[in-house]
């Protein structure tokens, strides 16, 4: 198979499967634990459903399917020579309360779509479509757990426990799996690459008027809670030169976030909570929390701004007799995606004749855990009305077939470049 000799997909087989694509994701926000909205958290008893929808999928394509100890699905199509190397295609099916039906879900369908596309065509390398079982975050506070399983890195994450005191690990036992097996979800092999399809959950494609963008690289981000202290007193009797108001200091410092992301390009900075102690009308606040998300493409840039407003917030609280305690929660080191892989996708594009913008994603996806052990890319997928994480979420169904045409390409660009002689 050559991408000179091979003809694309036909636009019958495009719009065919573009609908299927539509029609699957819609089938399988349906399968929730949560009546009236899609919710499907790590391991749920629907999980079983949406696994059974796609293994029909994947047997129809020929392919070899089963659960890893993690709960990620792994559908599989061997190439030409056992011990061959595996491209990923791959995304997560776990979803956040309330969600809408493309978040993670969109790249798994897409995947057997694509493979669909190619059927009776030999790929020089075998495809294995995962299903991830978590990357939200949401049961357990921490995200990846499916990824993490494939890397094998997913070993310090099986204590941990959610809400119900239940662990990761007996949460696996419950759902049907074996936890001791869970070393074995580990890739093996060589592994060609990672590729994954996912909405944009941003406006940036539809601010352009394009359908499909190719992700540069994932951005690094730093989390903190910031707790101010101060001195809770009289409104109407405590003179203004003579407050310690922790609130004040805590919305100096939120400003001073926006100020700075504004004034340096791709930093986004966002203080999303605030809370005022004790929260009474007529009493000056003796205590505020807030938190700091930030983020970036570039550590460095990152890393300079954080180090700024770590020291405005010291500074804001001295001025005002406020004390501030800093703890940090997360970091995430900024993930640059494949080079070799994002010429191919340039190159896809230009064949197929669509607009290709790089952009930067904003959000964590499984990709940034896939990335340090092997080749990997992104496809952004339009969201017409920049909403993820809600029921409205939305994609085209005409952008699905740009992403399927310039998927399909792309799986003959890489045929190329790994055919044997």
């Amino acid at each position: 198979m050559t991408a000179n000799s091979q003809s694309a997909v036909s636009n019958e087989t495009v719009q065919a499967l573009s609908q299927k694509i539509m029609d699957a994701c819609a089938a399988l926000a349906c399968y929730t634990e949560v009546e009236g909205e899609t919710n499907r958290p790590f391991l749920c008893p629907t999980t079983h459903q949406v696994h059974d929808y796609l293994t029909k999928w994947a047997d129809e394509l020929g392919m070899t399917t089963y659960e890893d100890a993690a709960g990620n699905l792994r559908s599989h199509l061997s190439g030409p020579t056992p011990g061959g190397p595996t491209l990923y295609l791959a995304s997560h099916l776990d979803t956040v309360p309330n969600a809408g039906a493309y978040d993670g879900i969109l790249g798994v369908v897409m995947g057997y779509a694509m493979l669909e596309a190619v059927k009776g065509q030999a790929l020089p390398y075998a495809v294995e479509v995962v299903g991830f079982s978590e990357e939200e975050g949401v049961r357990y506070g921490v995200p990846f757990i499916g990824s993490r399983a494939l890397v094998g890195t997913v070993d310090d994450m099986l204590e941990l426990r959610d809400a119900a005191g239940q662990s990761v690990r007996d949460a696996i036992t419950e759902y049907g799996l074996n936890v001791e097996e869970i070393g074995a979800a580990q890739y093996t092999g060589q592994a060609l690459g990672y590729f994954e399809i996912h909405a944009e959950q941003g406006p940036v494609l539809q601010d352009l008027g394009v359908s499909l963008g190719v992700v540069e690289g994932i951005a690094g981000q730093n989390r903190f809670i910031l707790n101010f202290v101060g001195q809770a007193s009289h409104a109407g009797t405590t003179p203004m030169n003579l407050r310690r108001d922790a609130l004040a200091a805590a919305a100096r410092f939120a400003v001073a976030a926006e100020d700075v992301a504004r004034a340096t390009p791709g930093l986004v900075a966002t203080v999303g909570v605030m809370q005022a102690l004790p929260g009474a009308m007529n009493v000056i606040p003796g205590e505020a929390n807030c938190t700091l998300d930030i983020r970036h493409a570039k550590d460095e840039v990152r890393l300079k701004a954080l180090e700024h407003l770590l020291n405005v917030a010291q500074s804001v609280s001295e001025e005002r007799g406020v004390t501030v305690t800093i703890t940090p929660k997360m970091e995430e080191q900024a993930t640059p995606m494949s080079d070799s892989f994002k010429t191919l996708l340039h190159r896809a594009a230009e064949a197929e004749g669509l607009p290709h913008p790089e952009l930067v994603s904003g959000a964590g996806h499984d990709a940034m855990i896939m990335a340090a052990h092997m080749p990997s890319a992104m496809l952004f997928v339009r969201s017409p009305n920049a909403l993820s994480h809600h029921p409205d979420e939305l994609v085209l169904v005409e952008d699905v077939a740009d992403a399927l045409r310039l998927s399909v390409r792309f799986l003959h660009l890489l045929a190329d470049e790994n055919a044997t002689a």
